[in-house]
């Protein structure tokens, strides 16, 4: 699993932030996406890698511009981790 963070400029409401989350929900199979339009930030929990190239342009057609990506390994953390 990989954690995607992505910085994504032009969100400036919740429902700035649910038309990014929906449109990568649309096109990606991701397990968790969740943005806030305060930080700029969207993050994504998925199975595998999703090129930025494919991420900036899904974000792209809803309005919003990638300014950033960076991608780590993720491990759910568990009650005692």
């Amino acid at each position: 699993m990989v954690k995607i963070t992505l910085g994504v400029d032009g969100m400036m409401c919740n429902m700035c932030e649910a038309h990014v989350n929906e449109a990568i929900r649309n096109a990606f199979t991701v397990k968790k996406v969740s943005s806030s339009h305060k930080k700029g930030l969207t993050e994504i929990v998925a199975e595998e890698e999703i090129p930025e190239e494919k991420l900036s342009a899904v974000i792209g057609e809803t309005g919003y511009k990638l300014t950033s990506y960076q991608s780590e390994p993720y491990q759910k953390r568990g009650l005692f981790g």
